[in-house]
């Protein structure tokens, strides 16, 4: 099969199209025909050996992907063969490639009505977002929510539930055309921290309040800032830290801010609870059939364009999200 197989820990450049060898499903897995798999920034950190859990070349990349079920192998009963379906494949990746094998327990049914498509670079932005939201701050309708590096994945993802779930929604970030994009997806306000001061212009928006929860993946001083413009008795969400900077909290602020740090470690937690993380997805995959949520898809390209996937990841160039389409996906798809 084909696959996009990083070569070298030196970045985008170091990633190939090759001849890579599919595996039959063993038991308690399945093997997933991809037609298209979702390009995030933890892909570039693989290839660069700055994610956390590091891979040696050569290595196929790819989180997370849509696909249709090929065969699977025993004690497998909740999936059958043609079958579609959403992975996300945290253990070893795999998904940049013309099929995957995984355990059936990372994948979970594609509602009729939904492009394969549309919906690959789904698990990961939504997924992190909704348990951020939902489980870790249980973010409540009429609650102003503050979403710093809103024009990101993950931050775009958390702008589109916020509104679903009944907040205010202030998005945060430092390009005035992407933030244009996000006030077009839900965001009520936005706040270009290049040209304003973050602390005070939340604060100024909140009638001096604060936020009753912020969203924060970026870290650094973004964070700094966050905990300064978090409303008493508020919850920041530590997320990630795209900006580089690892922060540190002051103590006295969160005594007497009365705040709750709290942390939102997604990956972790699929890998913990799969059978929540299926009923999440589910859940949020209906709101996908029904309407009320929608991927916004920056650009759809074949394998051979990873690399430039990739870079336009790594200038922060892309608003939602990045897919790579195999032959089946630029063919069409059942």
């Amino acid at each position: 099969m084909k696959a996009v197989v990083c070569t070298a820990l030196t970045g985008a450049h170091s990633l190939k199209v090759m001849e890579w060898p599919s595996r039959a499903p063993g038991y308690g897995e399945i093997r997933v025909a991809i037609y298209a798999a979702g390009v995030n920034f933890g892909d570039l950190l693989v290839t660069t050996g700055k994610y956390q859990v590091k891979l040696t070349p050569p290595f196929v990349l790819g989180t997370e992907g849509a696909g249709v079920v090929m065969d699977c192998g025993e004690g497998v009963s909740t999936f059958k063969p043609g079958d579609r379906v959403l992975v996300q494949n945290n253990d070893v990746r795999q998904c940049f490639a013309d099929d995957v094998t995984l355990p059936a327990i990372r994948a979970v049914h594609v509602p009729a009505g939904i492009r394969l498509t549309d919906i690959a670079g789904f698990p990961l932005n939504f997924g992190t977002s909704y348990y951020a939201l939902k489980h870790r701050a249980n973010l409540q309708p009429g609650e102003v929510l503050a979403v710093h590096g809103a024009s990101g994945g993950v931050g775009l993802a958390a702008v589109k539930l916020g509104k679903m779930l009944g907040a205010t929604v202030i998005a945060t970030g430092g390009d005035d055309k992407k933030l244009q994009k996000v006030r077009a997806e839900g965001a009520d306000f936005v706040v270009n921290t290049n040209r304003e001061p973050l602390t005070e212009r939340i604060r100024e928006l909140t009638s001096g309040r604060g936020a009753d929860v912020s969203f924060d993946p970026v870290g650094g001083d973004v964070f700094d800032a966050t905990m300064r413009s978090t409303a008493i008795d508020g919850r920041v969400l530590v997320v990630g830290f795209a900006g580089g900077r690892i922060p540190s909290a002051p103590a006295n602020r969160i005594l007497f801010g009365g705040l709750s740090v709290v942390g939102a470690p997604y990956g972790g937690f699929t890998q913990r609870h799969p059978d929540r993380w299926a009923e999440l997805m589910t859940g949020l995959l209906d709101k996908v059939r029904t309407g009320a949520l929608t991927p916004l898809i920056h650009q759809r390209m074949g394998f051979e364009q990873a690399p430039k996937a990739l870079s336009l990841v790594a200038g922060r160039k892309i608003v939602g999200k990045c897919l790579l389409l195999s032959e089946r996906g630029l063919t069409g798809e059942p």
